[in-house]
């Protein structure tokens, strides 16, 4: 039976996200910088209350029995909430994409004809553990001159919540509708399947998450951009930068190993192979990874274990 309750508590705050949308779609390059500014500011300002409010979620977490990968993803610490300041300090930095011309031709009559991006109204996001997507989902919606929902895990509610608090009170202090990015804190499942009949209050939804989260979407109304599973490849070609790339691999597979866009699988140019696996190879090792290669790769770095049809 649907829950009325849950209904309208949902399709309110949906509501409001759709009011607020025509002005932030008009709002300007300053005003939308201004905000993203003060929101990183207060995010380095309020680190003490982030991770406070983190703690709480850990805790549940380590109630309810998880550990590893999924407790690596949900934790915040001061190193990371500076780097969603830093974050959205770089979406500050980027051009605005609102009204920027694509490509424009003229027909034989005369005709102008271009193609201008303007933003799509409303996106919603529904995402999992890592809390840092309430702050990178609401800075890029913004820059872009949407509205957004943000709708994250239960595992994550109490980070999400006091992240989406700062969102809010920094599009008030910049003069806009705080409820430009609108967090809706029911973490009921339920919330999901209402979201996803609601087109005349949202324009695209935009899953990040696992296979779950894509299963309760199916069937939705609501046109949909979903991102796929795995197959995280990174390729060095002959030509590459090898210092280059021997960073951009090494960090691509170390620096978060937990996270779903981790570096599972590397190609390398045989041309360049002999020089370049071997020192990765190590730095990969002496990172705790272990590595699996095919018969190619096992002459050049005979530690590596043979690969499965799995991998």
């Amino acid at each position: 039976m649907k829950d009325m309750k849950l209904e309208s508590e949902v399709i309110a705050v949906l509501r409001r996200a759709r009011a607020a949308a025509p002005r932030i779609a008009l709002a300007t390059t300053a005003e939308k910088n201004l905000v993203l500014k003060n929101l990183a500011a207060a995010i380095r300002a309020s680190a003490a209350k982030i991770v406070a409010a983190n703690q709480k979620d850990l805790k549940r977490a380590s109630d309810d029995g998880r550990a590893g990968a999924f407790v690596e993803r949900l934790t915040l610490n001061p190193a990371r909430i500076d780097a969603m300041a830093n974050s959205v300090e770089e979406v500050a930095a980027l051009p605005d994409p609102v009204a920027s011309v694509v490509e424009s031709w003229k027909r034989p009559n005369g005709l102008e004809i271009s193609k201008v991006r303007v933003p799509l109204g409303v996106i919603a996001m529904i995402y999992e553990s890592r809390p840092n997507v309430t702050i990178d989902a609401g800075a890029l919606c913004l820059k872009a001159g949407n509205a957004a929902v943000l709708r994250g895990g239960k595992e994550a509610i109490e980070s999400n919540a006091c992240l989406a608090d700062l969102i809010g009170a920094a599009l008030k202090t910049s003069g806009l509708n705080p409820d430009s990015v609108t967090f809706i804190r029911n973490t009921d499942r339920e919330v999901i399947q209402i979201m996803k009949q609601q087109t005349d209050l949202i324009d695209l939804i935009i899953p990040r998450g696992g296979k779950s989260l894509k299963d309760a979407l199916k069937g939705s109304s609501v046109p949909l951009m979903p991102h796929f599973d795995g197959l995280c490849h990174t390729y060095v070609d002959r030509a590459a930068d090898l210092k280059m790339a021997l960073e951009i691999c090494v960090n691509a597979k170390c620096s978060r190993p937990s996270v779903c866009n981790a570096m599972e699988t590397l190609l390398v140019h045989r041309e360049i192979a002999e020089k370049f696996l071997p020192e990765l190879a190590a730095q990969m090792t002496a990172a705790g990874v272990e590595l699996r290669g095919d018969e190619s790769t096992r002459k050049i770095v005979p530690d590596t274990h043979v690969a499965t049809d799995e991998d």
